[in-house]
């Protein structure tokens, strides 16, 4: 696949998420897309799809290879993708994140941020701190 397809693919992928239309998702996966590759200003579509609590499409990106602890270095999206689902209480999202090996500890900024722990506090989102800290989650101890 050459570069011009890889970039259309990734065009395809990015607009499917905000619109949560797994259909498109489910084929622009099975042409090729990457799962893991970030747009051009460094988001993750993991990220993109956490922090809009788009749990299916998550998934889909997780089964299809996504690494779910893998930071996000966009313009405004910055993080871990757990962080970014459990900041908006996206308690669905955070569930398929889990479900699929991530970390509940893992802070942003490369270890020195917050835990997810930290923004479902921050919230506040009750049932998402309730899920963290059922899966092992603490927080970072550090403060806005």
């Amino acid at each position: 696949m050459n570069q011009r397809q890889r970039k259309k693919l990734s065009r395809r992928l990015f607009n499917a998420i905000p619109l949560g239309d797994t259909a498109a998702m489910k084929a622009v996966l099975r042409a090729g897309a990457d799962p893991e590759q970030a747009d051009s200003e460094g988001t993750t579509p993991l990220y993109a799809a956490s922090v809009n609590g788009e749990a299916e499409i998550a998934r889909l990106l997780l089964v299809a290879g996504a690494a779910p602890d893998t930071e996000s270095s966009g313009i405004g999206a910055e993080g871990t993708p757990l962080c970014a689902a459990a900041c908006w209480g996206h308690t669905e999202t955070v569930r398929e994140l889990l479900a699929h090996g991530a970390d509940p500890n893992v802070q942003e900024d490369h270890g020195t941020g917050w835990s997810p722990l930290d923004w479902a506090n921050n919230g506040p989102h009750p049932a998402t701190v309730a899920l963290l800290t059922t899966a092992g989650a603490t927080t970072s101890g550090r403060t806005a």
